[in-house]
């Protein structure tokens, strides 16, 4: 571990709640208005056609309490598979994390001393967030926020964000690394493969299993498309994006169009 640091505890409710509404997976942005701490999602959401719906960057109920400084995002794209966690609300869930708790941050790197794994927790740190960060799969404390970074082919042994190999369905994510970890298939709303991205072509996704907090994973076919990832591991270019993959550091919004 070369970072100490947690960031646990309450968030406080220095900034209000927003709302953003968006349609065809965050391609067009309908409304964002400040949206009142204490309400739940389905009061906020309330005449909107039936969809997605997160707080942080992870999948809400109806019932879901928001809290001060939560974004609240609903999208009305219909989806073959239930998506548990998006990365287009960036720097959540780090920064307000989930149900009003601010949670830990591990980043677990290939290479943990690596100029990529170093570029990660200084993007946090931007935000204040301190993050833990060390190897793979050298710590594991279920109330923590991890953030995976390296190739595929380190990667995919983490049980965590292998379902990723699976597609849609098994990930909630509209992509599907290949096994041998050398090339990406993009896939549209319906789990279609609609191209296939390469060496030096990376991904930015998060997931999460059933009570489990999210992981997130930021990697590549091999190490420039990890570094291509990474520098797509910012608020400006994750923004509404259920999940971005990176080729030749074009940003390729996921689900692709059809």
């Amino acid at each position: 571990m070369l970072l100490a640091g947690c960031g646990v505890g309450q968030t406080g409710h220095q900034a209000p709640a927003t709302l953003t509404v968006t349609r065809d997976f965050g391609v067009r942005v309908v409304r964002e208005v400040q949206a009142q701490d204490g309400a739940t999602v389905g009061a906020l959401v309330r005449g909107e056609p039936r969809g997605a719906r997160f707080v942080n960057g992870v999948a809400a109920d109806d019932d879901t309490k928001v809290h001060g400084g939560d974004h609240v995002w609903a999208d009305a794209a219909a989806t073959i598979a239930r998506t548990p966690a998006v990365v287009g609300s960036f720097p959540e869930p780090f920064l307000h994390g989930i149900d009003g708790k601010r949670l830990p941050v591990r980043i677990e790197c290939a290479d943990a001393r690596g100029a990529v794994c170093r570029q990660i927790a200084d993007r946090l740190a931007a935000y204040d967030l301190p993050a833990a960060r060390g190897g793979l799969q050298t710590a594991r404390a279920p109330e923590t926020l991890r953030v995976l970074v390296g190739p595929w082919s380190a990667l995919r042994l983490d049980p965590a964000v292998n379902p990723l190999e699976r597609g849609p369905r098994a990930s909630g994510v509209y992509a599907r690394m290949a096994p041998d970890g050398r090339s990406i298939a993009v896939l549209d709303a319906g789990g279609r493969s609609v191209r296939t991205l390469g060496a030096g072509s990376g991904l930015v996704a998060a997931t999460k299993r059933t009570d489990e907090r999210p992981t997130w994973v930021v990697t590549g076919t091999d190490p420039a498309g990890v570094a291509s990832a990474a520098r797509a591991f910012e608020e400006g270019t994750l923004e509404h994006r259920f999940a971005l993959a990176v080729s030749r550091d074009l940003p390729v919004a996921l689900p692709a169009a059809g």
